[in-house]
């Protein structure tokens, strides 16, 4: 099972012949999209060799430059905070007890709802009138990592739906108790479903890091407006920002992307045969099966 195929199924072949037909005609759509832009934009001077050059100087690099470091350092504090936590809250949502479960569903209930640019002026305008006023970095990754908690709980809680029942019936007819049977033999698997899904879901904490104008933290996009006021290059300087995203994102796809294939690669040659038949270590098997010749 592919990480895909947690939260959705596998089309048949006339649903992949739509999505063919569909993914052809966008991009026809998108290639005519550029054309016209680029047409439009050489008719009004915009691709003329001065209003590009001046961003091969040195000061415009390390502007922007430092707009990168605030942008990708800002997604990587809110993604080591959001993946442990929505993994926590993933694993509450499935537990015995009720009103650990009860908790966990109204957090990612409402801040999967909330929509994070009013959290984020909620840290902004609210707090500080209770003396809840956070530095400038921490108003913006709080809410993000807020957020993508609820989000990667859901994510976590449906990978561990998507492991067969019978890894967890396996377990618990040697006697495991039911967190031995999720620590040994679901989570592992649940895991491997789950890597490539987790490292896509950082293509949107890195998104969200653009809302950092609203506190006027100094990440990419709003280093990028601050050059706009003082060159007034607004195209170039946005076309330039929209490649970095770009460029970023699609290697996280395509890590994401390898991971999915080198696991799939396992599966079939049998790399992780004894994860998915449910193996577990000697010490927690070996207390619990008598030996076939104290049998009678």
């Amino acid at each position: 099972m592919s990480a895909d195929r947690v939260l959705f199924d596998e089309p048949g072949p006339a649903g992949r012949r739509r999505i063919r037909i569909a993914t052809g005609l966008t991009l026809l759509v998108l290639a005519g999209v550029v054309v016209l832009a680029v047409k439009q934009f050489s008719d009004h001077g915009q691709l003329t060799a001065e209003r590009w050059t001046p961003f091969g100087q040195l000061s415009y690099v390390h502007f922007l430059w430092v707009g990168l470091q605030g942008t990708l350092i800002a997604a990587a504090v809110a993604a080591l905070i959001s993946v442990p936590a929505g993994a926590l809250f993933g694993l509450m949502r499935i537990s015995v007890h009720r009103p650990v479960r009860w908790v966990a569903g109204v957090y990612v209930e409402l801040f999967r709802a909330v929509p994070l640019l009013l959290l984020i002026y909620a840290f902004l305008l609210g707090l500080p009138r209770f003396g809840i006023n956070l530095p400038i970095f921490w108003k913006l990754v709080v809410p993000i990592a807020i957020v993508n908690t609820a989000v990667l709980a859901e994510v976590v809680r449906a990978g561990i739906g998507a492991v067969d029942k019978g890894q967890s019936e396996a377990g618990e007819a040697i006697g495991l108790r039911r967190g031995q049977v999720l620590r040994l033999i679901v989570l592992p698997q649940a895991l491997r479903l789950l890597v490539p899904t987790l490292v896509t879901q950082l293509t949107t904490v890195l998104k969200d890091t653009t809302l950092g104008y609203v506190v006027s933290y100094p990440e990419l996009m709003k280093q990028g407006n601050n050059l706009t006021v003082y060159t007034h290059l607004l195209i170039q300087t946005f076309l330039i920002i929209a490649v970095v995203y770009v460029l970023i994102n699609f290697a996280l796809s395509q890590l994401a992307h390898a991971l999915d294939r080198r696991l799939a690669r396992r599966r079939v040659t049998g790399g992780d045969a004894g994860a998915a038949g449910g193996a577990l270590p000697a010490d927690a098997v070996g207390d619990r099966v008598a030996p076939v010749g104290q049998l009678s």
